[in-house]
């Protein structure tokens, strides 16, 4: 069966002047992101074209991939080569024990997973305490998310069908409050959150260099706006409180009338001699 012209998917669009530019930013904050967080096992869910764990100095660290694509990097000379994959798994299914991992990282993968929210609650049942994930997605509420849009509403209304989208036609893009609000109803405090990829959504080398001015200004006066954003969120187990009935039992326990010996023997000797 011919692919579609107007189909694109993740890892062909990485390969493109966007794509490039992109990967390229990801790479550079991850490197910064991950640099620091210690422990013993680290896991990157997805996306083998991004070394996400590269920086990182955990002495086990796996690349995780659905199998459902080859898997493919850019080398030095930018031809595609394949990549070494451990693991071979459904996001929403991960081969670990609960609790067991002390850094997740999901490049793009919550957009392209079958169920995000189980994919996400997966992550937070192999997360050890105190563990991190770190979660990079696109931005739809940027230029190139109106693109998108945009793209996506001619399809509907018959309007250019055979022009390909500025992004990856696949998946769904979550926003960055929205990913917050799923971080916080799972027990997960953000610890911190980047924008970045300001340059408006063109397809050459030759007018990304144009934009570069916008890296800067974005960040300082639209910085909410960038194509890309990443999040940075903690594992946080609270500690057990009684409360209720069992509460109520053990304060009663505590305030338990003391029960009082009598010494019969001793009383009737003390009568006797009384009464002698």
């Amino acid at each position: 069966m011919t692919k579609s012209p107007a189909i694109i998917d993740l890892a062909e669009w990485l390969r493109t002047p966007a794509g490039r530019y992109l990967l390229a930013w990801e790479q550079q904050h991850l490197d910064r992101a991950v640099v620091d967080v210690f422990g013993f096992h680290a896991l990157q869910v997805g996306l083998p074209a991004l070394e996400a764990l590269q920086a990182n100095r955990m002495p086990h660290r796996w690349l995780c991939g659905d199998g459902s694509a080859q898997m493919l990097r850019c080398g030095p000379d930018g031809v595609p080569q394949p990549v070494a994959v451990a693991l071979h798994c459904d996001f929403d299914a991960l081969p670990f024990d609960s609790q067991s991992l002390d850094l997740v990282v999901l490049p793009h993968t919550l957009e392209l997973a079958r169920d995000a929210h189980l994919a996400l609650r997966e992550v937070e049942r192999v997360l050890r305490p105190e563990g991190r994930v770190v979660i990079v997605g696109f931005n739809p509420a940027s230029l190139w998310g109106l693109r998108q849009r945009l793209g996506h509403l001619r399809r509907g209304v018959g309007l250019r069908k055979q022009d390909p989208l500025f992004l990856p036609s696949a998946g769904d893009f979550i926003g960055y409050r929205r990913l917050r609000d799923w971080l916080r109803l799972l027990s997960f405090e953000v610890e911190a959150g980047r924008f970045g990829c300001y340059r408006p959504p063109v397809r050459t080398e030759r007018w990304l260099a144009r934009y570069e001015w916008t890296e800067r200004a974005g960040d300082r006066w639209w910085p909410v706006f960038g194509a890309v954003y990443s999040l940075t969120a903690v594992k946080r187990v609270r500690g057990m409180r009684l409360v209720g009935l069992v509460r109520k039992e053990r304060a009663k326990a505590k305030t338990a009338p003391a029960v009082v010996a009598h010494n019969h023997r001793g009383i009737a000797g003390s009568i006797d001699r009384d009464g002698s």
